[in-house]
């Protein structure tokens, strides 16, 4: 009965180490199902469940120890001694935060000092007059950086495996926070705040579990861009460069930006609307939709319409830019059509446009389209936390 006892308590004390990652890290079948309340509740129980169960093994580990040859001394030793790298393991190792590091270092130089390859992709952030490039392959690692643009602290995250980049204040309810990335639900990465220990979607920046569940993060205009093209339309743009500790970690997402690394994670899907497919996401109003990269890369302008929004979805010639514009003017919605080279003119006055929604020529010319906020993401995610979203299909 004691050894019964004791294999019992020991293979409860490896499920529950094994069950601490499992419904928060990328293993099979942990991310597609609604676990989240589950995976919080033991994150902020396993404490004492573990010291409940390692009192019970110790307990009937010396009755067995004491009362069993060397054979079962010898089993149930080895049983603790693998608990216990596991423990290590799992705790020390695995663990989101123990994978992923914060820069040591954020150094950012302007265009005459860059190190970033041009044709790299980055996150893109304009605030008061200061414009500041985060390199994907850097902050794709990180998962989030801290800084300031134009006075203002942001939080600046993305996840590889949503292919998702958006940027935060760090402020939850009038006061800067820290947080500390804690794993993720449904492919997407979540973070932890230090004060109430809640748990934040990446991809949204709303509270998700925890005391502060239902509560959101104010979201930063952001934009990505090829790096040659964000210093083009705003050259005292300053750019983050790669922390020379972490070269091994950048190595392994170099072809993160094309969408052909090896990881399977991370890896595009070419065809359309496939779980892994790019798309452009727009969410105005309450109202999302989602436009293929496959359509926009062969049309290089879709015009639509949301609720209140008529849209312009343009792609820069480098096929890596792209921007989200609205088509309202005064009371005038424009119509364009595109013409070579990539421009595009409107059918009121002729006028000749940009594709970043700039008017260069013409009786509108100085005239510049609103932005709306739009990210390239990964289908998958996408609809996962825009459930409602509407598909552009011509």
């Amino acid at each position: 009965m004691n050894k019964g006892i004791l294999a019992t308590g020991l293979i409860l004390l490896i499920a529950l180490e094994i069950s601490g990652i499992y419904f928060i890290m990328p293993f099979p079948g942990s991310q597609k199902t609604n676990s989240l309340p589950l995976a919080y509740w033991l994150h902020n129980n396993i404490m004492w469940i573990r010291i409940l169960l390692l009192a019970v093994v110790l307990w009937f580990f010396i009755k067995v120890f004491r009362n069993s040859g060397w054979i079962a001394r010898s089993i149930f030793s080895l049983l603790l001694v693998v608990y216990g790298f596991m423990f290590y393991k799992i705790n020390f190792k695995f663990q989101a935060d123990k994978m992923f590091y914060q820069p040591k270092t954020k150094e950012f130089a302007d265009a005459s000092f860059n190190k970033v390859d041009g044709n790299r992709l980055v996150i893109g952030v304009l605030n008061n007059g200061e414009a500041k490039a985060y390199p994907i392959q850097v902050i794709g690692y990180h998962h989030q950086v801290r800084d300031t643009v134009g006075g203002t602290p942001v939080i600046v995250t993305y996840c590889t495996v949503c292919r998702t980049g958006r940027v935060f204040s760090p402020e939850v309810s009038g006061k800067p926070e820290t947080f500390r990335l804690v794993g993720m639900d449904h492919f997407n990465a979540m973070f932890e705040d230090a004060t109430t220990k809640s748990w934040w979607q990446q991809a949204t920046g709303v509270a998700v579990a925890g005391k502060l569940k239902g509560a959101a993060l104010k979201e930063i205009p952001s934009q990505q861009s090829q790096l040659r093209t964000f210093l083009l339309r705003y050259p005292n743009a300053v750019v983050l460069q790669p922390d020379t500790l972490y070269k091994r970690q950048y190595r392994s997402l170099r072809d993160f930006d094309n969408g052909t690394t090896k990881d399977g994670l991370e890896k595009r899907d070419s065809a359309s609307w496939e779980f892994k497919s790019w798309v452009v996401g727009v969410e105005h109003n309450g109202n999302a939709i989602a436009y293929d990269w496959n359509m926009l890369a062969s049309e290089r302008i879709i015009q639509d319409s949301l609720p209140g929004a008529p849209l312009l979805v343009t792609l820069e010639n480098d096929t890596a830019s792209f921007h989200v514009l609205n088509r309202k003017l005064d009371n005038d919605i424009l119509q364009f059509v595109k013409l070579p080279g990539n421009m595009l003119s409107d059918t009121k006055t002729g006028s000749y446009w940009s594709p970043s929604g700039l008017c260069i020529d013409g009786a509108m010319k100085g005239v510049k389209l609103s932005r709306l906020q739009a990210s390239q993401e990964f289908w998958h995610s996408w609809k996962s936390f825009h459930p409602t979203t509407r598909m552009f299909k011509k």
